[in-house]
């Protein structure tokens, strides 16, 4: 039995690898994707471009000025003269917000102690408004505080400390880097084993492959071995790229990654099998692959919190082995994640790729017949 497996498995290494479709998704692309993904799909915002109008040009509207400027979240592009300049800046995306202080500012400050400073965003880009506004409140704060001990006045009466544990600069890349890891890898996987069994149809070796001494279950883990290899490899690469070019700590188990790994990618072959057993052709097994990789990336958790999906959709999650993995991965990155936590998140992954299994076997044998 062994030696007929070795056999299939080499034979399967050398059709992926001349087959040309499956040879193009295997090293290039996954590593520019993560470099783009990386670099690119991110929460931060840096060098937001800035407009400014400053009717006041006191010492204290030009130090709040300063400090806006001196921020590494702002950019400035423009000084405006005139309010009526405020709206075309923002309709024509010259900046993403205006800065607007009235000429009373210093006069109220010194007066009332309260003084009105106006932030216009642009809310076609609502995330990078949220990230904005933020910044702005931290710089205000600051500016607020530091003219209350000029002035000589107590202070508020509490004041409120913010740490973010685990990942302590709120870096948008130490939590998209390791969620890459496992979304780079399933797509691979995913391609690799989609297109197996319905190469096999295209080329019209199935039929000779039915007569060789190998049983269905045989058939299925010899072309299960070598997608699981490469998706070891693939995930291996993208860790290490990870971990020593994106600087992203690691703070947990290898052991429990190679483990979880080897799961997810079983998970992750058994449906792409089941996939290839029921297309008749490599472009239908292409075309069925996609069709659940989008929504398992969707659903995974990846870019938005499952816990913000409705109620339904929350219960299609749990067919996704990607949603899992995630957990894992950025719990093992970031915060050493218990053992007891990685099991929790292991057992529905051996769920899905014996479910899956099965049914791959099954519609290999009903294809057979």
């Amino acid at each position: 039995m062994w030696g007929r497996l070795a056999a299939l498995v080499v034979k399967e290494f050398r059709a992926i690898w001349r087959d040309r479709r499956s040879r193009a998704v295997l090293i290039l692309p996954p590593l520019v994707q993560l470099l783009i993904f990386a670099y690119a799909a991110t929460f931060d915002v840096d060098n937001a471009r800035l407009a400014i109008l400053n009717q006041d040009m006191s010492a204290e509207s030009r130090d709040l000025v300063a400090r806006f400027t001196a921020s590494d979240g702002f950019r400035p592009v423009a000084r405006l003269d005139h309010v009526d300049e405020i709206a075309p800046t923002i309709d024509e995306k010259r900046a993403l917000a205006v800065l607007h202080i009235g000429p009373d500012f210093a006069a109220d400050l010194k007066g009332s102690g309260a003084a009105e400073v106006q932030l216009i965003l642009d809310g076609r880009r609502a995330n990078s408004a949220l990230v904005v506004l933020g910044y702005a409140d931290e710089i205000v704060a600051g500016f607020v505080r530091d003219q209350g001990e000029t002035a000589g006045a107590a202070g508020p009466p509490a004041t409120l400390v913010s740490r973010a544990w685990f990942n302590p600069n709120l870096k948008s890349q130490w939590f998209i880097v390791p969620g890459l890891v496992g979304t780079l890898t399933l797509v691979v996987t995913m391609v690799v084993a989609g297109l197996s069994v319905a190469r096999e149809r295209e080329l019209g070796t199935y039929e000779q492959l039915m007569v060789t001494p190998l049983r269905p279950v045989e058939v299925l883990i010899g072309k299960m071995v070598p997608a699981l290899l490469i998706g070891l490899f693939e995930g291996a690469a993208i860790t290490a790229i990870a971990i020593y070019w994106f600087q992203v700590p690691f703070r947990g188990d290898l052991a429990l990654l190679a483990l979880a790994l080897v799961l997810f990618l079983i998970s992750s072959v058994s449906v792409g099998l089941m996939i290839s057993a029921y297309a008749r052709t490599q472009q239908q097994a292409i075309v069925g692959a996609f069709l659940f990789l989008m929504p398992a990336i969707i659903l995974s958790g990846f870019a938005t919190p499952i816990d913000n999906m409705p109620t339904f959709v929350q219960l299609l999650t749990y067919a996704d082995p990607l949603r899992y993995m995630l957990v894992i991965l950025r719990g093992l990155f970031l915060r050493d994640l218990p053992v007891e936590l990685v099991l929790q998140q292991l057992w529905p992954m051996l769920v899905i790729a014996v479910v899956t299994g099965v049914v791959a076997v099954w519609l290999f044998r009903k294809r057979v017949q």
